[in-house]
């Protein structure tokens, strides 16, 4: 589950009761969506840093010609499955492009 500014205690499923004690009220379906995101935004990281590998070994001239068409049709199926898994969870794109801060943007 990520907070956003705008979040309230009532939509951010944190509430406080009267003794100022902070109280996660867990929503199953918010903590599967939660997981669901940091996951696909792992796998996202790991396809991007794979095409840039990709692209360092095409430009290198490491790789034969089938073997940068077995590659480029490996990535380009597994950003597919990325996209599909994304939207059976419907995250958007920028759903996986997390804030870190004062570094920015991941992606």
């Amino acid at each position: 589950m990520m907070l956003k500014q705008d979040d309230t205690p009532s939509n951010s499923g944190i509430s406080c009761d009267s003794g100022h004690r902070r109280k996660l009220n867990i929503n199953e379906e918010n903590l599967k969506n939660g997981l669901a995101q940091l996951v696909l935004c792992i796998i996202k990281l790991l396809h991007e840093l794979l095409e840039r590998q990709a692209i360092r070994r095409i430009e290198g001239g490491a790789l034969s010609a089938a073997e940068i068409e077995k590659l480029g049709l490996t990535l380009m199926q597994q950003g597919e499955e990325l996209n599909r898994l994304r939207q059976a969870f419907n995250l958007e794109e920028e759903d996986l492009n997390l804030d870190l801060g004062p570094l920015g943007r991941l992606f």
